[in-house]
């Protein structure tokens, strides 16, 4: 098994060193490539010293059965024909190939099989804050069909990079000194700040986004669901929170809906508001599931259902949700 990582020098390429190493995914050699600048750095895994190859348009990815890919949209796009020529599985965490019709857009713990059926040797990993979103709403489509959503998102500054990550803590820092915050990687000082806009807005004055939410939810569970959302960035550094109103085709009580998400995989209920026990971003960043919490009947619907989930956005959001992809193509010997 030879297996590489593009943009190994972000903030998801770092976490799919880790999420590798954790899982001890099988493989034989590991290939890491990054941009000019990022170029003859050397990363570690697993003890080995491993230096990242400049991405260029030739045979580096013969013989590499399965490619992570997070590195942008624009270099997706310029270089899935080069890895996947030779017969390499591109798994793309970029929004390139999310809505194209012959590209899988898979979350393992809602539709793996979709990962078996990819023409152009090519998987999508879709937008974090859909991942997390589906992965909690899968069992609760299995008890009964999902006919509309409302979601509102509270997203960490991880969502934008590594980079906005150091910004906030700096600003942080800079407040305290008394200086002038930097602000470079939102459109306003995100410490101490809530700011209601998450990528650019479309002519239906919903960021994209907040669009991706509807579109790739609908192409993951296969339905015709109807989803609103409204994405906030929030001063938390890692790990995004969303509260979520679902209306099922059948009331479906909280007991049902305890029992589900108890159930489910990749789901974790923390759900003691007694004890004031809930899923927080502080205590879930760098953790695997989506915890849920907050479940309680929609008292202004008869058939509505809210709950409030917390997932990391750098980890199931992006890189545990790839190698998880491929740690299922796998087991069914599907590469």
């Amino acid at each position: 098994m030879k297996v590489a990582i593009v943009g190994v020098s972000g903030a998801v390429g770092q976490e799919f060193l880790r999420v590798l190493a954790e899982r001890n995914f099988p493989m034989d050699e590991l290939l890491l490539f990054g941009s000019a600048r990022s170029a003859g750095r050397v990363y570690e895994y697993c003890g080995k010293q491993i230096a990242v190859k400049e991405l260029k348009h030739n045979d580096d990815f013969k013989g590499v059965d399965i490619a992570f890919t997070s590195a942008g949209a624009g270099t997706s796009k310029e270089f899935a024909e080069t890895i996947t020529k030779y017969g390499a599985i591109m798994i793309d965490n970029s929004s390139a190939f999310r809505m194209d019709h012959d590209i899988p857009l898979v979350v393992p713990e809602v539709n793996a099989e979709d990962a078996k059926n990819r023409p152009r040797g090519i998987i999508a990993n879709p937008n974090c804050t859909t991942i997390q979103m589906v992965v909690a709403l899968k069992p609760i489509e299995k008890l009964s069909h999902i006919k509309r959503i409302h979601v509102a998102t509270y997203q960490a500054a991880s969502g934008a990079g590594a980079a906005a990550m150091d910004e906030l803590k700096e600003q942080y820092n800079q407040i305290a000194r008394g200086e002038e915050p930097t602000v470079e990687k939102f459109a306003y000082q995100l410490a101490y700040n809530l700011i209601p806009q998450v990528d650019v807005f479309t002519e239906n004055g919903y960021t994209k986004e907040e669009m991706k939410m509807f579109n790739e939810t609908r192409k993951i569970m296969h339905s015709d669901v109807e989803v609103s959302a409204l994405c906030v960035r929030v001063p938390a550094l890692r790990a995004h929170s969303e509260a979520i109103w679902v209306e099922t085709e059948r009331p479906v009580s909280v007991e049902e809906a305890h029992s589900a998400f108890e159930k489910a995989e990749g789901v974790v209920v923390v759900d003691k508001p007694e004890h004031k026990e809930y899923p927080m971003p502080l205590f879930v960043a760098t953790k695997d599931p989506v915890y849920v919490g907050r479940i309680r009947k929609d008292i202004s619907n008869p058939n509505g259902l809210t709950f409030w989930c917390v997932g990391d956005q750098i980890k199931k959001g992006a890189a545990l949700n790839a190698v998880q992809i491929a740690e299922y193509l796998i087991k069914e010997k599907a590469l």
